[in-house]
């Protein structure tokens, strides 16, 4: 119902852009009397003269997304954006199901398009593409103040067809790489059995089925005896914060997982209602670690339930909500922060394993996974 009315109140907003109803009968509607009516004045008068007086033929349609991509940039926040509809529909495609691309995962740092991850079994992770790379340009199209939205929009494509990456890395000169776009699936948990009873869980993002996956992992895992875990959630970029409450709420003690802090000052929380850990638990994290990747992290080491080992975390310590409008389009807007359960704030920060272990696959073994499993081994004893 919620998204029903948020999508009439976006179907009228269009409406009275395109009909020309009374600015004042717009302006007590829409009950926004924070708003100066000069300034919404303003606006009209400005689209009014380009659609008039602009030597080209104007679609009114650019220049409302025009209007409404401005108004999100003005925002200064690289995780708020506005998504037309090739956007918003691969956004849903990422959480539900599959898209066409190349499976690496980005943010924005230091105003640069940088690489969380790129995704286990994806042509990104094939080229060697890494966590830490700045993509410089994209079909010889630089990035530079391109909204990452946009970034991934062109990135993403037909099943099939190619994409040309600059990658720029710390240390050495500047590379194009060309990828061919393929199915990238969005199961995003897997398990094994080690020896000794260690149970491992890698988790590569948290999507909607991603909660009920990592439930059936672990029963498979209790089935065939564990005694121990360890999780993985090295380049996992995070995703639903529904999800990641979820797998917490198995792996933390009863008490807060997470508090969100939203701008009128009201507190969201959120708690395990777990009555007892049941195993020794340890979790890999490392640069490629955010977002709801870091909400489990943190309460998982604020609360004394298992032990982080590998390097520090991304640090993105916000939340966004995605709203649907009219004709397919949608609004990603942060409205809130997290903290752990200590009240953390890790935004900008990351956080700090308990046992920091640079990786080194020299000799094709994952020392970082060798150390998790040894520190696991002396909380198992």
């Amino acid at each position: 119902m919620n998204n029903k009315k948020k999508i009439i109140l976006g179907a009228f907003g269009i409406a009275i852009l395109a009909s020309g109803l009374t600015l004042g009968g717009a302006y007590y509607f829409l009950g926004m009397n924070q708003y100066k009516l000069a300034d919404t004045m303003r606006f009209f008068h400005a689209m009014r003269f380009i659609e008039t007086q602009f030597v080209n033929e104007v679609d009114d349609t650019k220049l409302i997304d025009g209007a409404i991509s401005g108004m999100m940039q003005s925002l200064n926040d690289p995780h708020s954006v506005y998504m037309d509809q090739t956007m918003y529909k691969d956004l849903v495609s990422h959480t539900e199901g599959s898209f066409g691309g190349i499976g690496v995962v980005m943010g924005v740092k230091d105003n640069i398009i940088t690489v969380i991850s790129a995704v286990e079994g994806t042509p990104g992770e094939a080229a060697g593409i890494q966590t830490g790379d700045q993509i410089i340009k994209i079909n010889d199209e630089e990035t530079k103040d391109m909204p990452i939205d946009q970034v991934a929009n062109k990135i993403r494509g037909d099943v099939g067809t190619k994409v040309v990456l600059t990658i720029r890395r710390q240390g050495v000169e500047d590379k194009e790489y060309e990828l061919t776009r393929s199915n990238i699936e969005t199961k995003s948990v897997g398990h094994e059995m080690m020896d000794n009873g260690i149970g491992y869980i890698r988790i590569a993002s948290f999507g909607e089925r991603t909660g009920q996956e990592f439930k059936t992992a672990y029963a498979d895992l209790e089935a065939k005896g564990m005694k121990g875990m360890v999780l993985d959630l090295r380049n996992n970029p995070g995703g639903l914060l529904t999800a990641s409450v979820d797998i917490a709420n198995m792996l933390v003690p009863k008490g807060k997982i997470v508090s969100i802090d939203k701008r009128d000052g009201s507190e969201e929380v959120h708690e395990s209602t777990l009555e007892q850990v049941k195993y020794p638990l340890v979790v890999l994290i490392n640069g490629g670690s955010a977002s709801a990747a870091e909400i489990v992290a943190g309460a998982i080491q604020d609360t004394q339930a298992g032990t982080l080992v590998g390097t520090k975390s991304y640090g993105k310590g916000s939340v966004q909500v995605v709203m649907p409008m009219y004709g397919g389009t949608a609004l990603k807007l942060t409205i809130a922060k997290y903290y752990t359960p200590s009240g953390r704030s890790i935004d900008g920060i990351g956080i700090d394993p308990d046992v920091p272990v640079e990786l080194d696959l020299n000799g094709g073994v994952d020392n970082q996974l060798a150390k998790a499993l040894t520190v696991l081994q002396e909380k198992m004893q």
